[in-house]
């Protein structure tokens, strides 16, 4: 689980990844790698997660492909089935959770508070997500709560855009950051790979610029 999070923290941001359509997951996939954000949390927000999964990690081994809002063991069975190598749920499962450890596959689990942390640390993780990250304090919260939990690390997801993510990222206690500013459904839904990339490729001069 730690080599995926250190891919976490060598992408710096996480394009968080809404896919109405299966067929148009390649297209997607390629303007995400040649951007420079070969990463994708691919939410379980439509029926074509799974399969988009699949033509990612099969099109694009290259590719750190996992499942985003998760809210079932079902859905973890078939995103590992398809090829997922982490799973993203917004809030935080304990089933969920101990089903992602017995299957072996890295979690992030939803945290907002003070006690979500402390049974993600129970669990023995020492990466949660942080969600919604701006309606709930944005990184002034995180450096709060952060403070009594020396060892964890956050994913802030949530109102997190090209404006922003400079000061999270800039952060050491910040993994990544989840975002969709680049990969707006609108975008996808109406073939704009070109622009997609182009965004993708300024988020990821921002990571360069902050990190190195």
């Amino acid at each position: 689980m730690n080599a995926i999070f250190e891919r976490f923290k060598k992408t710096g941001i996480i394009p968080v990844v809404v896919l109405d359509d299966a067929k148009d997951a390649e297209a997607l996939a390629n303007a995400l790698c040649r951007g420079g954000l070969p990463c994708a949390e691919v939410t379980f927000r439509t029926a074509a997660a799974a399969e988009s999964i699949r033509i990612m990690h099969e099109k694009f081994p290259e590719m750190l492909v996992g499942a985003g809002t998760v809210l079932t063991t079902e859905q973890i069975d078939q995103a590992i089935e398809c090829g997922a190598e982490f799973i993203v749920s917004p809030g935080f499962d304990p089933e969920l959770v101990k089903h992602c450890i017995e299957r072996g596959i890295a979690v992030t689990p939803g945290t907002q508070s003070p006690t979500d942390m402390e049974q993600a640390i129970k669990f023995g993780l020492d990466v949660v997500k942080f969600f919604p990250a701006e309606p709930s304090g944005g990184l002034k919260m995180i450096k709060a709560v952060a403070a009594p939990f020396t060892n964890l690390q956050f994913m802030p997801t949530g109102g997190i855009n090209a404006s922003n993510v400079r000061e999270y990222l800039s952060n050491d206690r910040i993994v990544a950051c989840g975002g969709s500013w680049m990969v707006k459904s609108d975008l996808i839904r109406e073939g704009r790979f070109d622009e997609i990339e182009k965004l993708v490729s300024e988020a990821a001069q921002i990571v360069r610029e902050v990190r190195g």
